[in-house]
């Protein structure tokens, strides 16, 4: 039950923006960022802030870490702040899991790197949150999910 607590209140702190006026101006803000392929960053900090910047998973790279979207909580008082990124990651993930499987049973094939980013995100124009600790997606293609990774030095912090 307090998984489903937390999700619940993680899903309503990111639909609350959109309730308020100036969820209307950081809506405008968002859509201009998106226009731009990359996140509104205007130093208010991550929550409400949306991205369409994923880019194309190289496992081979040496100074990246991804994510187990695990969250470590040490501290009663503050333990459920720590839960937003992990939970974060894993809605963004669900999403996208979804929209490669319903890719995949209509093409009969799943999508490259170039097809994901024209026909799955382009077009359906998703959003994906803008992750802590400098996270960033990455599609890969392999093995056909969404990878988030960090540089090794912001993995530490995230934990």
């Amino acid at each position: 039950m307090t998984r489903f607590t937390n999700f619940a209140l993680l899903l309503g702190l990111l639909l609350l923006p959109g309730c308020t006026e100036s969820g209307k101006q950081a809506g405008a803000e968002q859509k201009k960022a998106a226009a731009e392929n990359k996140p509104a960053d205007d130093g208010r900090g991550i929550i409400g802030k949306w991205t369409q910047e994923i880019g194309k998973f190289d496992p081979n790279l040496a100074n990246q870490v991804v994510s187990g979207q695990k969250a470590t909580v040490t501290d009663p008082l503050t333990g459920s702040l720590s839960l937003y990124g992990p939970e974060v990651e894993k809605i963004a993930m669900m999403r996208i899991t979804s929209e490669v499987n319903t890719f995949e049973a209509i093409e009969q094939h799943y999508p490259t790197y170039e097809e994901f980013m024209e026909k799955i995100i382009k077009a359906n124009n998703v959003q994906l949150p803008v992750l802590p600790y400098k996270g960033r997606y990455m599609y890969d293609e392999a093995n056909h999910k969404l990878v988030i990774v960090r540089d090794i030095e912001n993995a530490e912090k995230a934990k």
